[in-house]
């Protein structure tokens, strides 16, 4: 497999672990949104807290020019170290969350 089918393959099955958490309070669900002709993988929460309506994204990533770009992450613990894990380099993982500026003192590539 290429290294980037291999991207998708890995991004695509960590994100959907997301999908399968179910929330504790409110009528809340997470829902993949996998688009790979463009390399755009999203999770998003939607659905309702009491009267409030929740609809947000979780977890945004591109795959930009071989290198994965971790765009939002609003999980617990961070999306990359599950990416790193499954067998992306860190040098291939962009925090695009993160201040240019500030990604230099991370592990993970600048850009």
């Amino acid at each position: 497999m290429d290294t980037l089918a291999n991207y998708r393959k890995i991004v695509q099955d960590t994100l959907q672990k997301y999908v399968d958490i179910k929330y504790a309070y409110g009528d809340i669900h997470n829902e993949a949104l996998f688009d790979p002709k463009v390399d755009r993988y999203m999770v998003v929460s939607v659905g309702w807290e009491g009267m409030k309506r929740v609809h947000g994204s979780l977890i945004h990533i591109d795959i930009v020019q071989d290198k994965v770009w971790i765009q939002r992450d609003g999980t617990e613990d961070g999306v990359a170290g599950e990416l790193v894990e499954a067998g992306i380099p860190k040098d291939h993982i962009v925090l695009g969350y993160k201040e240019p500026a500030i990604r230099k003192y991370t592990d993970f590539a600048v850009a």
